[in-house]
């Protein structure tokens, strides 16, 4: 029986991951946070919350890092875990910079010192091409990060490939592009517009507020993007993928994919700050701009190139943007009836 290790298994990417590697009969062990010990209701969602072991871990404490991976005699170590969210590493710098960069070297280190045998997988981002330079983005195009978040994802990218130039590890980084699914946390502004809208469509009528209409991502569902992780490992010599759909699409987008799903249609109106949407059936507003969403400074397109994952790794992206839109709405609309 293969032994992996998740850390951060408590998010949406470390839940799916947990789903696969068990139905492939691996012993998993999963790292939280300290604080993180109520937080497992994704876990549970999906079914596998008691088949795993977890551990707390945090990857900014260097001995609770040595000691997991000196003790743990693991096959494949998955990097999942981060202070995830974009919007706030402007106010949280150091911490972000301490998890996703330094606590990639920490894992990295341990792992050299202890298990050099072991695979490791790097969760990279598209967040470390921000100012892209190429349309669509491949592993062959130059970083430029927008935001503390991409920074240190840069970080731990780099060192991730000097560990494995340097001392030889089996160890490959995953160059995710925006990846969603119904277990995305409230804070990111897919789940935001889908939550909702869910409760529109149950009778509340409070706008949604968002930022940057305008802005483009290239969005996948996460189960999708796991079989690639997975994939990676299992190749005989390591190297760097991008898992994308190839298809970007705005906010504005969607929400309009969403909407559907719940059958509201949308009448949008203005533009920048003084845009907004009205549901045509109750003549609510229900989608207005606050700039306080904004970003300092934002990505405006990002779109990946995967041609690499499916030649070498057989993987290719299997949900539309359509299909995931619908999926999330229709998951929080379930989810808010049974709770009104």
């Amino acid at each position: 029986m293969k032994r992996a290790l998740i850390t951060g298994i408590a998010g949406q990417d470390g839940a799916y991951l947990s789903e696969l590697l068990l139905s492939k009969g691996y012993h998993v062990t999963g790292t939280i946070r300290r604080n993180s010990l109520d937080e497992l209701d994704r876990l549970r969602r999906i079914g596998v919350a008691d088949k795993v072991e977890i551990i707390t871990v945090e990857l900014s404490d260097a001995n609770s890092v040595t000691r997991i991976i000196r003790e743990g005699k693991y096959d494949e170590i998955y990097n999942l875990a981060a202070q995830s969210f974009v919007g706030s590493s402007w106010d949280q710098p150091i911490y972000t910079s301490d998890v996703n960069a330094m606590g990639v070297v920490r894992l990295l280190d341990a792992i050299r010192t202890y298990c050099p045998e072991a695979r490791f997988y790097q969760a990279s981002t598209s967040e470390m091409f921000g100012r892209v330079r190429d349309i669509p983005q491949s592993e062959m195009t130059a970083f430029h990060p927008r935001s503390p978040y991409g920074v240190a994802k840069t970080f731990g990218h780099y060192m991730t490939m000097n560990y494995r130039e340097s001392f030889d590890l089996h160890g490959s980084s995953g160059i995710l592009f925006n990846h969603e699914s119904p277990l995305r946390g409230p804070e990111f502004v897919t789940r935001k517009i889908t939550l909702g809208l869910a409760q529109i469509a149950n009778g509340n009528c409070n706008a949604i507020e968002l930022g940057n209409m305008d802005a483009k991502r290239d969005w996948g569902f996460a189960r999708d993007y796991v079989e690639g992780m997975w994939r990676m490992l299992q190749q005989d010599v390591a190297d760097d993928y991008v898992l994308a759909t190839g298809v970007t699409t705005s906010i504005r987008d969607f929400v309009n994919f969403a909407a559907q799903a719940l059958d509201i249609e949308l009448e949008w109106d203005g533009e920048a700050e003084k845009e907004t949407a009205t549901d045509k059936k109750t003549g609510n507003q229900i989608i207005r701009i606050n700039p306080k969403f904004y970003r300092p400074a934002e990505v405006s397109l990002l779109i990946g190139d995967a041609s690499k994952a499916e030649k070498a790794l057989g993987w290719k992206a299997q949900t539309s943007i359509e299909e995931l839109a619908a999926m999330m709405a229709k998951s929080d609309y379930d989810d808010a009836k049974a709770a009104s």
